[in-house]
């Protein structure tokens, strides 16, 4: 979950708002961990008690809901996936010069042989913790050679001067949006981890997946605040790259492509398996025989497509940052259907979910309906 969450739509999404807001940004970031915490323990410990994935249970609650969940999580996967795959592609061309599209190419083919050989899962998951620690020893690096201006962080992080829903909005959804908030719970249940006797590792998973994610980031924004409280401005087109470079020149611009395509190749893994797992709802339920089969043609065709799209359009920034939004926005309808199915005893059996979820998993539906509306309003302004 952490490292699907930390790709290049996260790294330039925090780049970009930290450009813009400054310290300010930290209270955004404040609010998006602890959204997250509600968010993950809601939904994975909701999954892991009934066994059964999001879109299952969504059909359970009302005929048909579970399809049109599984269609805004697709889409919004696949959007992500462009920008995933585009992310690698461009942190090959930092590391070797090869054009971002060819970069994407090998970076798709990299990704799909993970998926095809046997053991898949298995190796997704050693790849996905490999890349983990290269991003956060280089985000580590980056720090240690500036001056972070911690006192300005902390203080704006908690009383801010001006609120910014649409940054809020953005990173909630590049975090926990759209197909992220079901990474960890899909994951564990296709590991065996099914009833309320598994709660505990629902616990650990979630909070520690939230840790990383959330300490990767605010290094990414105080690395950022550091560049800019000193008057550089970041390049728009590729904010987060500018971050590395007025740190630590060509070197720190090199540590920045590996850690992009790092970023890029976590995220396609992570993308790719979770969208997948609402995809092949449909059509493997009644074919169970076929299972493995359907979920390997889905999983390269979503990869060939994503890269497709990139190849032929590409654009990533200002693609990974718009998704993250609308991500955001489907964030509230998918908690709902959960927390719902928190209270059917169909779905859930005799397993309680304890009362603090379920009322602060409401109040985080209301921010984000709100915020997400916000949001929306502001655009037409």
């Amino acid at each position: 979950m952490a490292m699907a969450a930390v790709g290049p739509g996260f790294l330039t999404q925090t780049a970009m708002f930290t450009g813009q807001m400054g310290a300010n940004f930290g209270f955004a970031i404040l609010i998006c961990i602890i959204v997250d915490i509600v968010v993950q323990m809601n939904i994975w410990r909701i999954i892991v008690v009934s066994g059964k994935r999001a879109q299952v249970i969504a059909n359970d609650i009302f005929p048909g809901l579970g399809y049109v969940l599984s269609f805004l999580v697709a889409v919004g996967g696949l959007f992500f996936n462009i920008g995933n795959v585009g992310g690698a592609g461009l942190g090959l061309n930092v590391l070797f010069g090869i054009s971002p599209e060819n970069g994407a190419v090998i970076a798709a083919c990299l990704a799909i042989a993970v998926f095809v050989v046997k053991n898949a899962l298995t190796v997704m998951d050693r790849t996905v913790q490999v890349l983990a620690v290269v991003k956060v020893a280089i985000l580590v690096y980056i720090m240690s050679v500036m001056a972070v201006p911690y006192q300005s962080a902390i203080t704006h992080t908690f009383m801010p001067t001006s609120i910014n829903f649409y940054a809020i909005v953005t990173i909630v959804g590049g975090t926990v949006g759209g197909y992220i908030s079901f990474a960890g719970g899909h994951r564990l249940i296709e590991g065996g981890l099914k009833g309320k006797e598994n709660i505990k590792y629902v616990n650990e998973g979630a909070l520690t997946g939230i840790g990383i994610a959330s300490v990767i980031r605010v290094l990414l924004f105080l690395a950022g605040l550091s560049v800019v409280v000193l008057g550089h401005k970041l390049d728009p087109a590729n904010p987060a790259a500018s971050i590395f470079q007025f740190a630590a020149g060509n070197f720190g611009y090199k540590f920045f492509g590996l850690l992009l395509f790092a970023a890029g190749m976590t995220s396609t893994l992570g993308s790719t398996f979770t969208s997948t797992s609402f995809l092949d709802y449909a059509v493997s339920t009644k074919q169970q025989h076929n299972y493995e089969k359907y979920r390997r043609w889905l999983v390269i065709g979503f990869i060939v497509v994503s890269t497709a799209i990139f190849y032929f359009i590409g654009s990533p920034a200002k693609v990974l940052v718009f998704v993250g939004a609308l991500n955001g926005f489907i964030l509230p309808i998918a908690l709902a259907i959960l927390l719902l199915a928190a209270r059917n005893k169909k779905i859930i059996g005799d397993y309680k979910h304890p009362k603090i979820l379920i009322y602060t998993g409401w109040l985080v539906v209301a921010f984000m309906a709100f915020a997400s509306l916000e949001t929306f309003i502001g655009l037409f302004k």
